[in-house]
C-alpha cells in the first residue's frame, strides 16, 4: 500500500514521526511524555496527531489492552524518497525532462560527492534493469 496522498505535514506529525522511528513502536502517552510536556501541548493533541499519520498511512496500530500502540508504517528512507517523489511530481506535473534538471541542479549545488553519487544511484538502477527483463 502506498500511503499517499499526505498533503504536507505538520511539525508536530513530523515530530512524532521522527519519535516512532528512533523507539520503534510507543503509545500516545510515552509520545506525549517525549513530546508534548516540553511544547506545552496536551496528550489529547498528540492522540490526534497520531490518529491522523495512520489515517495517513504513515503509522500502523495495533490495540494492546485499552491504548493503540504505534509504529512507523515504513522507515525514514522510504519516507523520504516517497515524499520528495510527491512533492516533485506534484509541482513539475510529472514532466520528466523538468524533474530530472531539478535533480541534477540539486545534486550539483550540494557538490561533487553528491553528483558521483547521483551517478552511481542512476547505474545501480540500470543493472537492475536490465537484470529483471
Amino acid at each position: 500500500m502506498r500511503p499517499t496522498p499526505w498533503g504536507l505535514l505538520g511539525e508536530l506529525e513530523l515530530a512524532v514521526l521522527d519519535r516512532l522511528w528512533e523507539a520503534g513502536e510507543s503509545d500516545a502517552k510515552a509520545v506525549h511524555a517525549k513530546l508534548g510536556r516540553r511544547r506545552g501541548i496536551t496528550l489529547n493533541t498528540v492522540q490526534s496527531a497520531m490518529k491522523r499519520l495512520h489515517e495517513k498511512g504513515l503509522l500502523a496500530r495495533s490495540k494492546i489492552s485499552h491504548a493503540f500502540v504505534y509504529s512507523p508504517a515504513l522507515g525514514r528512507d522510504d519516507f523520504h524518497r516517497e515524499a520528495v517523489g510527491d512533492v516533485v511530481a506534484a509541482l513539475l506535473h510529472g514532466e520528466a525532462d523538468a524533474m530530472v534538471a531539478a535533480f541534477v541542479g540539486v545534486a550539483e549545488r550540494a557538490g561533487d560527492d553528491t553528483l558521483a553519487q547521483l551517478e552511481a544511484l542512476i547505474a545501480d538502477r540500470r543493472k537492475a534493469t536490465r537484470r529483471s527483463r
